[in-house]
C-alpha cells in the first residue's frame, strides 16, 4: 500500500546572523537581496539587519546599506536604535543624518501603531493589560518616569498621568502628587507605574516602600491602588501579583 505524502510550502531561507564586510547589496544573487526577500516572503522572514537594509536603500559604507544595517545592530541592538539619538547613530561610519531620521521614523511608527491598537483596549482588567498600554512607550524611557493611570468604575481608562521623572524614590515623590489628578477627577481607582532604564524590572526595597506609602495614602483618600507596575524591557513586574507593599 503507498504511503501517503504531505507536501510543504517553500519556506524563506533563514536570514543570516552575520555579513562578510565585503558583501554588499549589488554582490548578492537578485533572489537574496533584501526588497526581493521582502516580496517573496514577507516581512518576518527578513533579519533586523535586513530590514534596515531596504529602509535605507543603497549607500552606507563602501556603498553597502546591508553592511551598515549589520554595523547598526552589532552596535546597538534593536532597543538601543529606538533610545539612540540622531547623533549617535551618526556614529556609525556611512549612516549621515538622513539615514538616522529615517531610522527614527520608522521606530516611532512601529512604537506608535503598537500604542494604537492597546488605545482601542480602554478597560484594564489584568496587570498585563496595564502592563501593555504603557511598555512600548515606558520601557524605552532613559529616565525613570512616574505615571498614574486614571480609572473609573468599571477600570475603563480616564487618563495617564505622569506625577514624576527622576529617581523614583519615597524621598523625592510626595504622595499627595500621585493622588492630585484622581481626586480632581474623582476616580475610584488608579494604578501606579514606573520604569526601570535598567531594563532590569526586579524591584527594589525603595519601590515596595513607595508602594506600601502609596496604598496607605489611597485607603486615607478611599482611592484604591489596584497595583504598581515596574517596567523594564520586554519585562515588567506587578508588585500586588508578588504580594509587595499590598498587605
Amino acid at each position: 500500500m503507498p504511503v501517503p505524502t504531505t507536501v510543504s510550502k517553500p519556506t524563506a531561507p533563514s536570514a543570516p546572523t552575520t555579513v562578510p564586510a565585503a558583501i554588499r547589496l549589488r554582490d548578492l544573487p537578485a533572489a537574496e537581496k533584501p526588497r526581493e526577500r521582502l516580496s517573496r516572503y514577507g516581512p518576518g522572514a527578513l533579519a533586523t539587519a535586513e530590514l534596515l537594509a531596504v529602509l535605507m536603500g543603497t549607500g552606507g559604507r563602501g556603498g553597502g546599506a546591508l553592511v551598515l544595517g549589520h554595523d547598526l545592530v552589532a552596535r546597538f541592538r534593536l532597543v538601543g536604535l529606538a533610545q539612540a539619538t540622531v547623533d549617535e547613530i551618526c556614529q556609525v561610519p556611512g549612516c549621515g543624518p538622513a539615514k538616522a531620521l529615517q531610522i527614527k521614523a520608522a521606530l516611532e511608527l512601529g512604537r506608535r501603531l503598537v500604542a494604537a491598537d492597546r488605545e482601542d483596549m480602554t478597560q484594564l482588567t489584568t496587570p498585563a493589560d496595564a502592563a501593555g498600554m504603557l511598555a512600548p512607550e515606558m520601557s524605552l524611557l532613559e529616565q525613570e518616569h512616574l505615571r498614574v493611570v486614571l480609572l473609573n468604575v468599571r477600570n475603563a481608562v480616564l487618563g495617564v498621568h505622569e506625577v514624576y521623572k527622576g529617581s523614583v524614590s519615597a524621598s523625592l515623590v510626595r504622595v499627595s502628587e500621585v493622588f492630585r489628578e484622581a481626586v480632581r477627577r474623582n476616580c475610584p481607582s488608579i494604578i501606579v507605574a514606573h520604569n526601570h532604564p535598567s531594563g532590569d524590572p526586579a524591584p527594589s526595597a525603595e519601590d515596595v516602600h513607595i508602594t506600601r506609602q502609596i496604598v496607605e495614602a489611597g485607603r486615607l483618600l478611599d482611592i484604591e491602588v489596584l497595583d504598581h507596575i515596574i517596567i523594564g524591557h520586554r519585562r515588567w513586574v506587578s508588585l500586588r501579583e508578588r504580594g509587595l507593599g499590598f498587605g
